[in-house]
């Protein structure tokens, strides 16, 4: 029998241990299952070189829990440890102390593991005792126990083991039963253990017998020793792929494409990348991706490896080039991993262009659910606008098709405005808009369809890469706005009887929570609707973008600015004019004089103290002047409630309002019944 003291610098490293990698405790079974995956390795290695001429005989790694007794056994049939090397590998531990692992390693349990070499001491994370039963595979090796109860003190005693190989038994700490039951360490085993090299069986398969499960002699192994990626493409089909999909994601649906990797040097990376149907809501789909080093599970939070567009597709990577045990920091500083990814993002790009070079079709026809990867990659990758912009594809309106030049050449004779800018028109709803896409059509003009999750914010992007090029939402503005070809048609209408009209539907218009009307007037032709709704692109935009971006979150919380324009040309808003005129020209007639009395005083003031420096007027001339503006205010509020009192009774005015509101989804409720009943009234 030896004792001794686990040779540490530290009075006593598990407390240590226990307390600062307690957020990642459940790694402790990865940790001890890989060791034994190694173990294996290590003597079917032995065996190839020719250094053991004996069987290998069954490698399973076998993983048990008696919860009587308050264990979990891992056993493995590798090479084994004798006495001397259990005092070299597991005896003496480099620590330098305490305070320097406080200051760099508190933070992640991966750190403290990978950079001190503590795999086997993650199991102190969960244990009170750890016990080795161990044999070497040397001839003439005895077996001997190594016994630990979390203090720095060991004993090592003479045991008895028929065969090579370890038995690690843990003795669960009180407060990690969880541990101890039997779902738990399943689904732990399929997390981290799925795809190791070497078989790995809990317990035995079970069959429904004489009314219930119960267990068959088969081993239920819970690893598939051979996945896919580590298989030469050539010799696997489409269904192989969608089978292992369904493996990794079973309630998700099929993949669109995937690209399996496979690349030995400037590193080592193998892997399959799917690319899902994400219809919205791209942030619960990250973390898909799993990352593996020679098959065993390290992480499913991949930034740093993966570009951040990328974190939205699913599948493996695994590299023996990143360390088993990776901090989120080393991922993100390590010249290595930079490379890997920038890998990565050429194989995605290559395979993208190849899929839509073989068979446009088919790409054409996963466009909708491919476009927010590519839309992503333009938004927050440098430089995969160059790589993408070949293959990345337009929809307009009809469900057509085209890359960015080929857009570019059908709409360059037609959508270039007065300034020779090309306006790229477009609908976010091909419903809601359809009579804004109709006025747009009939000009001879195109309409892209942009409904998906990242459309809108990515044209922010493509403005700024197109030459002399601009977005517009085909509803921002009337049609001869969108592209001005000339200068507008002269106005026929006094400003009076401008300023009238704007009252007349200016007072009429509702109270929509979060929304602003500015009402305009125009001449559109009297072949135009008579009032048309729009809203300000910019404006519109910076709301949308305020969703996605950090920082914008006040455009937000702005009010929707909708302008109401008013078709001076049309028949039925001058028969409103006219109508007017008529029947508030008596009672506007005092007010207007006296009005006009009250401008002219105030001109007359204004003119005046337009000679003196600010500071040179008297108080006096301060109120005089607010005492004139007060009164032109007065009968200029006079004047609007007479038009006011006027417009309530016109049902044209509201119908023509209604009318405008409910082609823009604005009309609801009360309103909606009042325009129902007003417009039967109106056909009696």
């Amino acid at each position: 029998m030896q004792k001794g003291n686990i040779g540490v610098t530290t009075e006593n490293i598990f407390p240590v241990i226990k307390k600062f990698l307690y957020s990642d405790h459940e790694i402790f079974l990865r940790e001890m299952v890989s060791n034994a995956v190694d173990a294996v390795q290590k003597m079917k290695t032995l065996k190839e070189r020719g250094d053991y001429k004996g069987e290998l005989g069954d490698l399973t790694v076998r993983v048990s829990m008696d919860a009587d007794k308050g264990t979990i056994t891992i056993s493995d049939h590798g090479i084994g440890m004798t006495e001397e090397e259990i005092d070299k590998y597991i005896n003496q531990i480099a620590f330098s102390g305490v305070a320097d692992f406080l200051d760099k390693y508190k933070d992640n349990a991966n750190n403290i593991i990978g950079h001190f070499g503590l795999g086997f001491y993650s199991s102190f994370m969960v244990s009170k005792k750890v016990e080795i039963i161990t044999k070497s595979w040397q001839e003439g090796a005895k077996a001997v126990k190594w016994s630990c109860d979390g203090s720095p003190a060991y004993q090592i005693d003479d045991a008895e083991r028929a065969d090579y190989g370890s038995d690690i038994i843990l003795y669960i700490d009180d407060d990690c039963k969880e541990f101890l039951d039997k779902y738990k360490l399943e689904t732990l085993l399929n997390k981290y253990c799925k795809f190791m090299a070497v078989p790995v069986a809990y317990g035995k398969k079970t069959e429904w017998k004489d009314g219930k499960q119960v267990d068959t002699d088969e081993d239920n192994i819970i690893n598939n020793v051979e996945p896919l990626w580590t298989k030469t493409p050539s010799t696997l089909k489409d269904d192989d792929y969608k089978q292992f999909y369904r493996t990794l994601y079973p309630m998700s649906d099929e993949p669109l494409f995937w690209i399996h990797l496979n690349v030995d040097y400037p590193f080592n990376l193998t892997g399959i990348l799917y690319f899902p149907k994400i219809k919205s809501n791209i942030e619960l789909q990250r973390n898909k991706i799993q990352l593996y080093c020679n098959q065993v599970f390290v992480t499913d939070q991949v930034e740093g490896i993966v570009p951040e567009f990328l974190t939205l597709l699913h599948g493996v990577i695994d590299s023996p080039d990143i360390p088993l045990n990776v901090s989120r920091s080393y991922l993100q500083s390590d010249r290595e991993v930079k490379k890997i990814s920038t890998y990565i993002t050429k194989k995605v790009a290559d395979r993208l262009s190849a899929i839509f070079k073989d068979n446009r079709k088919e790409y054409e026809e996963k466009w909708d659910d491919l476009k927010l990867f590519i839309n992503y990659g333009i938004l927050s990758e440098e430089g995969f606008y160059d790589r993408a912009k070949n293959f990345a594809l337009m929809k307009d309106v009809n469900g057509k098709f085209f890359t960015f030049d080929e857009y570019k050449t059908l709409i360059e004779a037609s959508q270039k405005d007065k300034d020779d800018t090309l306006i790229y028109l477009y609908a976010t709803d091909r419903e809601e808009q359809y009579s804004y896409i109709k006025a747009a059509e009939d000009k001879g003009y195109s309409v892209l369809l942009l409904d998906g999750q990242l459309d809108v914010p990515t044209i922010q992007t493509l403005e700024q890469k197109f030459e002399k090029s601009r977005f517009t939402r085909v509803d921002a503005d009337i049609i001869d706005r969108l592209i001005v070809k000339a200068d507008a048609p002269t106005m026929t209408l006094t400003d009076d009887e401008r300023d009238n009209l704007s009252a007349v539907f200016k007072t009429q218009l509702p109270k929509i929570d979060k929304t602003e009307f500015m009402v305009q007037v125009d001449a559109l032709g009297a072949e135009a609707r008579p009032v048309i709704i729009t809203q300000n692109e910019w404006m519109r935009r910076m709301k949308d973008m305020s969703r996605f971006q950090q920082g914008m979150g006040f455009y937000g919380q702005m009010p929707d600015s909708m302008n109401i324009v008013l078709n001076a040309d049309h028949p039925l808003v001058k028969r409103v004019l006219d109508d007017c005129n008529e029947h508030t020209a008596e009672a506007l007639k005092p007010i207007l004089s006296e009005l006009k009395g009250q401008e002219a005083r105030l001109a007359a003031i204004r003119q005046q103290q337009d000679k003196k420096k600010y500071d040179e007027l008297t108080q006096e001339d301060r109120d005089l002047k607010s005492e004139a503006e007060k009164a032109v205010q007065a009968e200029k509020d006079k004047k609007q409630a007479v038009i006011a009192d006027y417009a309530k009774t016109n049902d044209v005015v509201h119908q023509l309002i209604d009318l405008a509101l409910l082609q823009n989804g604005m009309l609801k409720g009360e309103a909606l019944d009042r325009f129902l009943k007003r417009s039967v009234d109106l056909i009696k």
